[in-house]
């Protein structure tokens, strides 16, 4: 008994300067999410369940209490769940989504459109003429530009099926 006490001694120290630090305020269930667009302001600090984004590192759900994250949003559908069960779907073109540890997220969208309110024909039309383009393309910048165009109107193609 004595050997595994003076085994333990030097530990002890630690244990003796160990105490209970507990959290500045408790952290509410209640996620406050705003979105917006350059185009429209879809939530400003609204309650909701969840949301899915489309980000560069990989899509993701972003539930109340998430890790604080930055993410690149890449070309797709940002779905969101409402607090009454209904879920709204909305296009982004690209932007940012920002997670605060306060419970609060963000989302900076460059062009952002509800997926109701897209047209299939249009957008296939758009995609046909971004690969025309990239085609023709004859500058680094110009096969850069269609590319991103092309990866736009795929995305909103995938979107809307």
């Amino acid at each position: 008994m004595a050997t595994i006490a003076r085994n333990l001694r030097p530990y002890l120290k630690y244990i003796r300067n160990q105490r209970r630090t507990y959290a500045d305020k408790p952290i509410s269930d209640e996620m406050k999410f705003t979105f917006a667009g350059a185009n429209q302001v879809f939530y400003d600090e609204s309650v909701i369940k969840q949301v899915d984004v489309p980000s560069f590192s990989g899509s993701f759900g972003i539930l109340p209490k998430h890790v604080p994250t930055l993410a690149v949003l890449k070309p797709g559908v940002v779905t969101v769940y409402e607090q009454d069960g209904s879920v709204k779907k909305i296009f982004v073109s690209s932007g940012t989504v920002t997670i605060n540890e306060n419970n609060s997220v963000q989302i900076l969208a460059e062009e952002a459109h509800p997926v109701e309110n897209l047209d299939s024909s249009a957008i296939r039309e758009l995609l046909s003429k971004a690969q025309q383009e990239l085609s023709s393309a004859t500058t680094d910048q110009d096969k850069a530009a269609a590319t991103i165009a092309i990866e736009v109107s795929e995305a909103l193609v995938q979107a809307v099926q």
